[in-house]
C-alpha cells in the first residue's frame, strides 16, 4: 500500500466521483472483461493501449486518490441503493487491464504501482457505510489478486513477498460495517430487533467468509513468493516441505490457521487450500508450481 510519507491528508471520495464522471461513453466493459481473460502473450497491445489512453484522466485520478488518507463516504440512507457501483467495477477493470499491459511490456514497477492503486481503491470502497458497496470493495481486491497471480508467473518478475506481507491483515475489512448495520437495529423494539438480527445473521456470516477468502488469497500468494525466495536463495529447487523455508515466515491459511497443503515431486509442486465448510469447490485454492528451467 502507499507509504505514510506518500499520503496526503485529504478526502479521496471527490476524486473517485470525478474519475467516474471522466469515464468516456466509449468504454466497452464486455471487451475489457474478455481481454482480462486473454493470456498475456495474446493480449492485443495496440487496442488495449488505445482503450487505456481514452480513459487516462480517470486512471490518473485513481492514482491520486490512492494517496489520500481519508475516504468520507456520505451517510447511507436505509431503503436506498448505493450509487455508481457498476462504475467502480469499470474503474477496477481498467486498472486490471493497465496492469496486464504493463506486465506484457515488462514494466514491473509500473504494474506494481497500478495494483497498489487498485488495492487502495478496494480498501476505500470497502470503508463505505453499507455492506453492498463494501462487497464491491472486496470484489475489486480479488480482481487485483488475479493480476498478482499473472505477475508472479512473468519471466524475471521481482519477488513480492515483503510487499504482500506489508498489506493489512484484511485488505478490505467490513467488520465495522456489519457492526454498524446491527447497531442501526437498536431503534426497533426488542422482538422486532431480534427477528431482524436472526434474518441478517446468515448474510453477515457469508460476508465474513468472503473477507476471509480474500485474506486467504493474499496469504496463498505470499506463500508462493516464499517458495520462490527459497528457490532463489538455494540451488534453484523447491523445498520438500514448507517448514524447510527459513528465509522468511510462511503464512498459514487464515481460515483454519493451519499451513497450506503442499506437495512437492521433483521440480513440480502443488499448493492447496480446501474449500471452507459449507462452501463450494470453486472457493478452494490450487496452485500448480513449476520453476522455470535454469532459474
Amino acid at each position: 500500500m502507499p507509504k505514510a510519507e506518500e499520503q496526503s491528508d485529504a478526502d479521496a471520495v471527490p476524486l473517485y466521483e470525478k474519475a467516474i464522471k471522466s469515464l468516456t461513453e466509449k468504454i466497452n466493459t464486455k471487451q475489457i472483461s474478455q481481454w482480462l481473460k486473454t493470456p498475456l502473450d495474446e493480449l492485443p497491445r495496440r487496442q488495449v493501449q488505445a482503450t487505456l489512453q481514452q480513459q487516462k484522466p480517470a486512471l490518473q485520478l485513481l492514482e491520486q486518490a490512492a494517496k489520500y488518507k481519508r475516504c468520507n463516504w456520505p451517510p447511507f440512507q436505509p431503503g436506498t441503493f448505493p450509487d455508481n457501483l457498476s462504475e467502480y467495477r469499470s474503474l477496477a477493470y481498467l486498472l486490471s487491464l493497465q496492469a496486464r499491459l504493463q506486465l506484457v511490456q515488462g514494466r514491473y514497477d509500473q504494474a506494481v504501482h497500478t495494483i497498489q492503486t487498485g488495492l487502495a481503491m478496494a480498501g476505500n470502497v470497502g470503508e463505505a457505510p453499507n455492506l453492498t458497496q463494501g462487497l464491491v470493495g472486496v470484489a475489486i481486491a480479488a480482481l487485483m489478486c488475479r493480476q498478482l497471480e499473472m505477475f508472479v508467473q512473468c519471466s524475471d518478475a521481482p519477488n513480492l513477498y515483503h510487499a504482500l506481507a506489508a498489506l493489512p491483515k484484511s485488505p478490505v475489512d467490513l467488520t465495522k460495517t456489519i457492526e454498524l448495520e446491527i447497531e442501526n437495529l437498536k431503534n426497533y423494539n426488542f422482538l422486532l430487533r431480534r427477528q431482524f438480527e436472526k434474518q441478517l445473521q446468515p448474510a453477515h456470516e457469508r460476508v465474513r467468509m468472503i473477507m476471509k477468502r480474500l485474506n486467504r488469497n493474499v496469504a496463498a500468494l505470499q506463500c508462493v513468493e516464499a517458495l520462490r525466495l527459497y528457490a532463489a536463495a538455494g540451488d534453484g529447487k523447491l523445498p520438500k516441505e514448507l517448514s524447510s523455508i527459513t528465509e522468511v515466515p510462511v503464512p498459514n491459511d487464515p481460515i483454519n490457521q493451519k499451513p497450506f497443503v503442499y506437495n512437492c515431486t521433483g521440480s513440480n509442486a502443488v499448493l492447496e487450500a480446501p474449500a471452507p465448510k459449507g462452501a463450494t469447490e470453486r472457493e478452494a485454492i490450487r496452485y500448480e508450481l513449476k520453476l522455470k528451467e535454469g532459474k
